[in-house]
């Protein structure tokens, strides 16, 4: 039976996929049947009744099956007694729709009519205007006149906060659901509801603190009217004021496509300011859904606190300088140690300043000791090999397929990712979770395996066995269950984190799920179509520096080095005992993340930042960047996605962007004449970067039509999410799409238990930072130092749950709350809201009230 019907639409035919909705199936011939509570990422419930239209369907004679034909052949149809939901009603074979006679029209006067009985007429003041359906259905629809008695209209409250970022105009609702469904349905997190009935309905929140969710932004996308807005839009700007300029997530390797809303302001000295993020459509990266992180966490890069000149040391002090008398010292302080100096860089940087970091070293230094700073997690050297491939797209898994994810809490992680996977299990893909304590996750899985902490040789060992299991571990149990589940899978996509786990031990796991990849008995996944290795990186761009050479091991494209530089670790040790006479930090404070004490015996340090740290008040030279939204430049996802974005706002004083400050200092040190464009520098790293070939700054700007069609001029349909017409990327090939790849390797790990309890490092979405403290909205729901410990190790160290106790770890102390919840298992002390590395042990915790005593 065919997967597709023919139907009719105001005369026009057209075919589409079985169970396509009568409003969806027009909205591809650009008819638009008007809506308010339908949204194609919802389920249809026809509350507003907006979209309803004559339907009519072939009649067919009841003894035979057969169809019944008018005298000119055509098939006779039955429209039924009334109107019916476009929204509701699923595309049939020979359905005729009429969605713009009369009765059609008169019905559509009658819902827009009893919609504004008592909508305030404050469009001059709404945030909505100028991009409300409510405002241009009512202009195509409404009555010149109303016939309703004003002394009936119902007054709402006009500033109700949901909670600290969503604020909710009562008066506005028309009581849609699409907020509350969004909530519900999408992402899964029911924390607002309909309360009361009749004409006293309204939106309540249910949690607290008030809408607690990662996902609130998304509701006022969706909202069809003005009664949702955000804490830190509302009454800012009128969107006919607004410059869209696409741009891309910094935050974590999901790589969410972005618009950023920017106008200028007298009150900003006529600088271009960032008004709002909305969602920019990418239905194979992040749909038109972003979280609250990625919407929120800009402010950073309009702050006062921003260097605006590049600083150099004279007599002890800090004191502006020109850009050529920095840029000279530091060159000149380069060159004199190059055989003993490091650079470090942060997760968050451009390919083109990774690209050029590398460069300036090996090129210029001729020395291979540059690295991200605080790798957590490696393996893009076995991504590169059986990563994701090219053509994959999340949304596309269900029923057959089955997903994997270890040792991440990607909630807290990569929120994305949690929800593609959530609803991919939802349409009946198989999730296994493995991980040392439960996550959210967990509810939505086939299998959640719960390995015992010992850090990694326990997971890696089950990973092993998971390996092994079609021919070595037919005995019923969960871990061959599971395993059973993916090697038989259709499909099978692997996520993996660092949590719990070491460096060389995340390394170990790579390549024993790659292994799992590459299973013959499961015909082999590795190389497929929505089949691979997803590593959840730290950083949102740790794989573009993968990708571009930093690393001490291998350089652009993954071609491995002859003398393997120094690590950051190994930088750091060497700077504090005076082995390493000159380092270079671009994004990185190890001083303010507690990873050196001071600067160390250091000859030279240059710091090249956003804002004055901790380790650039004790540098020798600053250098003055510019932040992501001030510049172009591209990033590569965790899917190895490469994708563009574009500058929004004014430079902040004499800053540059990072690359093109290396490729400046490059000069001074034999590499070559600067590029002049960020576009050029991409060109030239695409011909050392195997992988990145063929792509350039046009390529990645092609854009394809979309479904569901959103962000065009009906509002109403999708919301204002914003149509991509800036550049859906380029997904480079692992090498297995082009060949066998043989077995990975395992390492031997060995356990390394350290004395006390086991720290464990556990992710937060709003973990305090440099960026995220910035955003003052979102103060209230930073996370707060937390301690998670064991109900038999609370005891034994006579601390109860929501006790105030002083943790010592990594040499520093830190005041936390302690919670005794059943998350951590026993010997474990889970950390959120501190950076610390897992692994190491933590030196004390005491209760408050004890801690002087103890001191």
């Amino acid at each position: 039976m065919s997967d597709l019907v023919t139907l009719t639409i105001d005369g026009v035919e057209l075919t589409v996929p079985k169970g396509t909705l009568v409003a969806d199936a027009a909205k591809r011939i650009g008819r638009d049947i008007p809506v308010f509570c339908h949204h194609p990422k919802l389920k249809p419930v026809g509350m507003c009744r907006m979209c309803l239209v004559e339907i009519g369907t072939p009649m067919r004679d009841r003894a035979t099956g057969e169809l019944l034909k008018e005298a000119d052949g055509s098939p006779k149809l039955n429209f039924g007694r009334g109107l019916q939901t476009g929204c509701t009603v699923a595309a049939s074979e020979g359905m005729v729709v009429r969605a713009t006679t009369q009765p059609v029209s008169d019905a559509r006067e009658a819902v827009v009519e009893f919609l504004l009985t008592s909508h305030p007429l404050d469009c001059p003041i709404c945030d909505k205007g100028g991009e409300c359906p409510l405002q241009n259905l009512t202009m195509a629809h409404g009555r010149s006149q109303t016939r309703m008695i004003y002394a009936d209209k119902l007054k709402g409250d006009k500033h109700v906060p949901l909670g600290d970022l969503i604020w909710l105009d009562r008066e506005r609702c028309i009581q849609c659901a699409r907020c509350i469904r969004f909530q519900d349905e999408v992402v899964d997190d029911p924390v607002i509801e309909f309360h009361n009935r009749g004409r006293a309905l309204e939106i309540a929140t249910l949690s607290e603190p008030g809408f607690d969710s990662y996902w609130s932004g998304n509701t006022t996308d969706i909202c069809p009217v003005g009664a949702l807005t955000t804490e830190d839009f509302r009454f800012g700007a009128r969107p006919w004021e607004l410059t869209s300029v696409a741009s891309l997530c910094v935050h974590c390797p999901v790589g969410c496509n972005l618009t950023m809303s920017t106008r200028r302001e007298v009150k900003s000295g006529g600088k271009r300011v960032i008004k709002r993020i909305l969602p920019r459509q990418n239905e194979a990266v992040n749909e038109i859904w972003i979280c609250d992180k990625g919407r929120f966490v800009h402010h950073f890069a309009a702050s006062d606190e921003r260097l605006t000149t590049p600083l150099i040391r004279k007599n002890g002090e800090l004191v502006e300088a020109s850009w050529d008398e920095a840029l000279d010292l530091v060159a000149g302080k380069l060159k004199q140690h190059q055989d003993s100096a490091a650079a470090l860089a942060n997760g968050r940087l451009s390919n083109e300043d990774y690209f050029q970091l590398q460069k300036l070293f090996r090129r210029g230094l001729k020395n291979n000791n540059v690295d991200l700073a605080g790798r957590r997690l490696a393996g893009g050297d076995v991504a590169a090999q059986v990563g994701l491939s090219a053509g994959s797209n999340l949304k596309e898994l269900g029923a057959g397929d089955a997903i994997l994810v270890v040792a991440s809490d990607l909630h807290e992680e990569a929120p994305l990712w949690w929800l593609r996977v959530k609803q991919a299990a939802e349409r009946g893909a198989a999730l296994v979770t493995m991980n040392l304590r439960p996550t959210r996750l967990d509810r939505f899985a086939s299998h959640a395996i719960r390995y015992a902490p010992g850090y990694a040789l326990t997971a890696v060992h089950e990973l092993l066995l998971l390996a092994q299991v079609e021919t070595e571990n037919q005995n019923g149990s969960a871990t061959a269950a599971a395993g059973d589940a993916l090697v038989k899978a259709d499909n099978l996509v692997i996520f993996y984190g660092g949590e719990g786990l070491t460096l060389a031990e995340t390394d170990a796991l790579a390549r024993s799920l790659a292994n799992l990849l590459l299973l013959k008995n499961g015909d082999g996944h590795a190389g497929k179509t929505n089949n691979g290795l997803v590593p959840v990186w730290p950083g949102g761009n740790e794989q573009g520096a993968w990708d571009m050479g930093v690393h001490p091991a291998f350089a652009p494209g993954y071609k491995p080095v002859d003398e393997p530089g120094l690590t950051t670790d190994a930088a750091y040790t060497a700077a504090a005992n005076g082995d390493l006479n000159a380092l270079y930090l671009v994004g990185v404070d190890p001083v303010g993340d507690g990873w050196m004490a001071d600067r160390g015996r250091l000859d030279f340090l240059a710091v090249q930042e956003l804002f004055l740290t901790e380790t650039a008040a004790l540098a020798d030279v600053v250098l003055p960047a510019q932040s992501w939204a001030e510049r172009e430049g591209t990033f590569t996802s965790g899917e190895r996605r490469v994708q563009r974005y574009y500058p929004a706002i004014n430079p902040a004083g004499q800053s540059r962007a990072d690359w093109q400050i290396l490729a400046q200092i490059g000069e001074r040190l034999g590499t070559g004449k600067p590029a002049i464009a960020a576009s050029l520098l991409f060109t030239e790293s695409a011909k050392a970067v195997s992988q990145y070939k063929g792509m350039d700054y046009r390529t990645l700007a092609q854009v394809e039509k979309q479904w569901p069609d959103v962000g065009s001029d009906d509002f109403y349909y999708g919301g204002n999410a914003a149509q991509n017409t800036a550049g859906l990327g380029q997904q480079w090939a692992a090498a297995a799409e082009n060949g066998e790849v043989p077995r990975f390797d395992v390492p031997d790990v060995p356990l390394s238990l350290a004395d006390g309890l086991q720290l464990i490092h556990t992710a937060a979405l709003y973990t305090p930072g440099r960026l995220i403290n910035h955003t003052e909205i979102l103060a209230d729901r930073l996370a707060q130092p937390a301690i998670i410990l064991n109900e038999a190790d609370a005891a034994s160290l006579q601390i109860e749950d929501g006790a105030e106790v002083m943790v010592s770890v990594n040499g520093r102390t830190h005041q936390a709350t302690a919670q005794v919840n059943g998350q951590a298992p026993a010997g474990t002390a889970l950390l959120r809201g501190i950076l610390a590395a897992s692994g190491t042990a933590v030196t004390h915790i005491i209760p408050l009230e004890r801690a002087e005593e103890h001191a």
